[in-house]
């Protein structure tokens, strides 16, 4: 997932496909530890959208409400 689709979505919706996407790579590396994952490059393919969505959604904090 890009970033410039991350930033069209409301925080929410950033907050639940960042569950989503966790439940996803655990359930990968079980996958992996057994063998039978086909592309391992997914798991740090979803790494990386979870890290972009958390990033999307610091940026969001700071700007909004940042000094208190």
């Amino acid at each position: 997932m890009k970033a410039s689709e991350i930033r069209k979505l409301k925080d929410e919706e950033i907050q639940a496909k960042v569950i989503e996407t966790k439940k996803e790579l655990l359930n990968l590396r079980i996958k992996n530890a057994t063998g039978s994952l086909d592309k391992p490059s997914q798991i740090n393919e979803l790494k990386k959208d979870v890290a972009r969505m958390l990033t999307i959604l610091k940026e969001r904090e700071n700007s909004t409400g940042g000094n208190e």
